[in-house]
């Protein structure tokens, strides 16, 4: 993300979240300093320790009695089916540059130190500015000796970088490793990880949806009976009616939260809505065809919205209305999933256990459909100009595999998975109240 809210971006935040997310845990046994290419490992001790136990935030594991037990199907976990052994004999003594927000520079290291272990590849880390990461990196592609192999950005990006020719395809790699493709929801690999009919240019990382969320009292004492997750909101003009009526449930709290601030948070927004009600943003022949009636049917119902919410919603984008919604100031919330979990969460959020998110609402309207809300995520891509494009595949395999996208989920960071059997495992949803719905979904 290029555009910024007050310095900070969402994009910026997540990354943080996921390197901490990917280090949290990790005990003294994963953090040793790199090895030789001799004397690696039994790759079973190491997979041993990325597990529920060391990896996910003790507090956490407490509060919802988890047993340990994966939170995902190791069967599809991609670090516990490769032949690390095989791995070895291509990769062992080679190197892999990986560019990263400079921020992150010292957790994403400790973070790696498995995938080292495993591999025997060495893993160089590339500090890149985070306010400056597209500019850099375009730069860098340009100059055609880009200082780095692999890097993780901004899924809208993928077209603005493979277009050029500045990634590897990624097809042959997958193939070879058995990367499991198709755990992926189709929403994801198709917009995070194809470009167009190409092929294969990313593995999805951070795999977002948007999703509308509410407070089980207010709501409830409105309606007079419980929360239906489908037909308590059925369509837009529902929450509209709903969200003017709790505007004036109690002071100090808004109807309705909306990311709404100029540049991609109000796009994400009205991307996110008038696809519901059928607007494409272009026809077969790449003519913008946004402006038609679906497209103006999502300013409007933002508008409608926008007069139960909170003052300054204007000027709100992720932050501000993360803090509003955990801070118990909104009676409803159209926001990102990570919303749902955070809220789940004591030291994060003051509304546990009175919040639920819902299904989709409708809208009703000619041409109206379902449209999943994925507007925006990360993506893990590996440079053409890379001089070890298979073990940055590799590498990239290890950070998005099922079992530690699982744990970030579980540790409410932000960074979420886009797996089947990660998002249905039962496990995972008792630590997630969005992930059934979520899944079903999508």
């Amino acid at each position: 993300m290029r555009s910024t809210t007050h310095g900070f971006t969402r994009r910026t935040f997540l990354k943080s979240s996921a390197a901490a997310g990917l280090a949290t845990g990790v005990g003294t046994s994963l953090a040793a300093p790199a090895f030789a290419q001799s004397g690696l490992p039994d790759p079973a001790s190491v997979l041993a320790d990325i597990s529920v136990p060391k990896y996910v935030r003790e507090d956490y594991r407490k509060l919802y009695n988890m047993s340990g037990e994966p939170l995902w199907d190791p069967n599809k976990d991609w670090i516990r089916t490769v032949d690390w052994e095989a791995v070895r004999a291509e990769q062992a003594g080679k190197t892999v540059r990986f560019a990263i927000g400079a921020a992150d520079q010292e957790s994403a290291a400790e973070g790696l130190v498995p995938f080292e272990k495993l591999s025997g590849i060495k893993v160089e880390l590339v500090p890149i500015p985070d306010d400056s990461f597209y500019d850099k990196a375009i730069a860098e592609f340009i100059s055609g000796n880009a200082s780095f192999d692999a890097l993780q950005f901004f899924s809208p990006w993928l077209g603005d970088f493979a277009a050029p020719g500045f990634l590897a395809r990624l097809d042959d790699y997958a193939e070879k490793w058995k990367l499991p493709l198709d755990d992926f929801y189709d929403t994801y690999l198709l917009n995070y990880g194809y470009f167009g009919d190409k092929g294969l240019y990313g593995i999805p990382f951070d795999c977002d949806i948007q999703m509308v969320h509410l407070r089980k009292g207010f709501v409830e004492q409105v309606t007079g009976g419980q929360i239906d997750k489908w037909k308590t909101v059925e369509t837009y003009d529902d929450l509209i009616r709903l969200s003017g009526e709790l505007d004036k449930i109690q002071p100090g709290v808004a109807g309705v939260g909306l990311m709404a601030a100029r540049g991609f948070w109000s796009t994400y927004t009205w991307e996110h809505i008038a696809a519901q009600c059928g607007m494409d943003l272009f026809d077969s022949d790449w003519n913008p065809i946004f402006n038609n009636d679906a497209g103006i049917k999502g300013l409007e119902i933002i508008l409608d919205l926008q007069k139960n919410a909170a003052q300054g919603v204007a000027g709100w984008g992720w932050p501000e209305n993360r803090a509003a919604w955990l801070g118990g100031q909104l009676a409803t919330n159209i926001s990102w999933q990570d919303s749902g979990t955070q809220a789940m969460r004591p030291d994060q959020s003051q509304i546990v256990d009175d919040f639920v998110t819902i299904y989709e609402p409708r809208v009703d309207m000619a041409g109206a459909r379902f449209a999943p809300p994925n507007i925006a995520g990360s993506t893990s891509c590996v440079a053409s100009t890379s001089q070890n494009p298979e073990g940055a595949f590799l590498m990239l395999a290890f950070l998005t595999t099922a079992s530690i996208m699982a744990m970030n989920e579980a540790n409410a960071n932000g960074v979420a998975p886009g797996y089947k059997s990660v998002l249905t495992n039962p496990r995972l949803e008792a630590v997630s109240q969005p992930a059934k719905v979520w899944a079903d979904s999508l």
